[in-house]
């Protein structure tokens, strides 16, 4: 079984996120800001991380720094931003545009694990 960290500083977006994903059967935990997203992944074992780009403080460039540079740093990340063309990837594996739909986030996901679950 397939998990994921959620890691976004809005909770509707956090529990959308989770509740579709558990439809896929993954084992879903989330933070709701950079800081504990990074706490978490540090002691996780996570399969997939998303997160969105741009929050306050710890922001998702620093998530994916940390993991690129951490004993984990295969671990697929995709970013999610409402100004994804003010973004290159830097170290994401796939930025989603929000709003994205479901279904597109669902399948990214299913493709970044497909060799990890």
């Amino acid at each position: 079984m397939c998990k994921v960290l959620v890691i976004d500083d809005e909770r509707m977006i956090l529990s959308l996120i989770k509740q579709a994903l558990q439809r896929l059967d993954y084992t879903v935990e989330t933070a709701s800001d950079g800081t504990a997203g990074i706490a978490k992944f540090d002691t996780g074992g996570y399969d997939l991380v998303i997160t969105d780009i741009c929050m306050p403080g710890t922001d998702g460039h620093v998530i994916v720094n940390h993991i690129r540079n951490s004993p984990h740093k295969r671990t697929p990340v995709i970013g999610m931003s409402g100004t994804p063309w003010k973004l290159n990837n830097h170290g994401f594996d796939e930025v989603l545009a929000k709003p994205f739909q479901i279904d597109r986030l669902m399948q990214t996901a299913q493709t970044l694990t497909a060799n990890e679950c």
